[in-house]
């Protein structure tokens, strides 16, 4: 039996961090475990860290869920929810569960799909990473190996946008999926604002500062 034990915690995320894991012990820990848990993993070539989220990291998660739902409306694009859907591949020895993640652009590829298979399907065309405590891993070399193209990493109050270019992440001021919108600098100032008007008219105000930008 194997005790796990916290390597690093704080008050938004306890994490382990488990070295010399195979991939064979990574499958049987996902399957013993099922989709149903709260924790979260990331493997990286015989490195794994179990990631136990906490409140302020999943409030600031489903905001940002919210936020992408009221641009597709907005923007008229359609989107598969995928949430932290195990993205993984064998023969790079890597596999991440992202905070949020989401098909637009390959959205009629995987609209009637149940499963995942990244050496047949498409990755996510969209993830979020919500950064509360300095990981172990970083997520970006992972989600760079499995191709996924546009990923935005939210460490309170920044937010950065990578887009995918030339098999390396580009920083962006904008998000190449939603119309090169400034999202970088107006998203953290709309989910600060949620903490003095409340969810409902955070996502109200978003929305009407979007329509002023695509009108």
């Amino acid at each position: 039996m194997v005790i796990l034990a916290p390597t690093h915690s704080n008050t938004h995320t306890n994490s382990i961090i488990l070295n010399h894991i195979s991939w064979q012990t990574f499958e049987r820990i996902l399957l013993e475990t099922g989709g149903d848990r709260y924790n979260r993993f990331t493997y990286n070539q015989g490195i794994l860290e179990i990631m136990t989220p906490l409140m302020p990291h999943e409030h600031n998660n489903r905001l940002l869920q919210n936020l992408i739902i009221v641009l597709v409306e907005e923007l008229n694009l359609n989107v598969k929810s995928t949430g932290s859907l195990t993205c993984k591949r064998e023969d790079l020895a890597r596999g991440v569960e992202p905070d949020s993640s989401f098909y637009i652009q390959n959205e009629p590829i995987m609209r009637n799909k149940t499963s995942l298979d990244l050496t047949q399907d498409p990755p996510p065309d969209l993830v979020i990473e919500v950064d509360y405590a300095s990981s172990s891993i970083d997520k970006l070399p992972i989600y760079l190996a499995l191709g996924v193209p546009e990923v935005w990493r939210y460490n309170e109050p920044v937010m950065q946008i990578y887009s995918l270019s030339e098999d390396k992440y580009i920083p962006c001021n904008g998000s190449p999926t939603f119309a090169n919108l400034p999202l970088n600098t107006e998203v953290p100032q709309f989910l600060a604002s949620s903490l003095q008007v409340g969810e409902m008219s955070m996502i109200k105000n978003f929305r009407s500062w979007l329509k002023t930008q695509i009108s």
